[in-house]
């Protein structure tokens, strides 16, 4: 029979004992009753037998308190050989994985946490890098781009044909005509003819 066990029995055998204890308390009192009833009846006999066995009853209860007692004291004693036996496991389980163990497995064993940490890191950094982001730019080429961006955006205004219908021509000297498409010339002469028409008209 196992501690758990011993336990429970004990438990029991402490309910049943109440119990006993209660009817015997009863039963004293009963026979308390009845020495009164014969005192005043004038039975000085039955009264002293009735107290007789009330003492009785009442070393019975005694006797059961001390058997409560020692169960008690019993159960104590057991979950404290619990505690002590849990202790003791816990103890030699310890003592035997630190046997088993040495210094080359737990440095085997924090090489592969490094390692496995190393590899999420890069998972979460390549993870979290945006799709299709280069790692390095050089900053001089970056430069340049933007550079001949400007100026191609300044050509393109530049050669623009402009919208004001009474414009004036711009003089330019020959032999420094810049360099236009032919149909882009023969638009702003044809602009040029328009607004010298509209001027006659008025």
């Amino acid at each position: 029979m196992n501690q758990y066990h011993i336990y429970d029995f004990d438990q029991r055998t402490l309910d049943m004992l109440e119990k006993k204890e209660n009817v015997l308390l009863k039963k004293a009192a009963a026979e308390v009753e009845r020495a009164k009833e014969f005192t005043r009846a004038k039975n000085k006999r039955a009264a002293i037998q009735c107290l007789k066995r009330k003492k009785l009853y009442e070393q019975q209860v005694e006797q059961l308190g001390n058997f409560q007692l020692r169960i008690h004291d019993q159960m104590i004693m057991l979950e404290g050989a619990k505690a002590t036996t849990e202790t003791v496991d816990a103890l030699r389980t310890g003592a035997q994985t630190m046997k088993a163990m040495n210094i080359d497995d737990v440095d085997k064993t924090m090489d592969e946490i490094n390692e496995q940490s190393e590899n999420m890191k890069q998972i979460q950094e390549a993870l979290s890098a945006p799709i299709g982001a280069a790692a390095d730019f050089d900053e001089d080429e970056l430069e340049a781009e933007l550079e001949e961006l400007e100026g191609a955006e300044l050509e393109e205004q530049l050669l623009q044909p402009t919208t004001t219908a009474h414009a004036a021509p711009m003089y330019v000297p020959a032999g420094k005509q810049p360099a236009r498409p032919a149909q882009r010339q023969n638009t702003a002469d044809e602009d040029e003819l328009a607004a010298l028409q509209a001027e006659m008209a008025l």
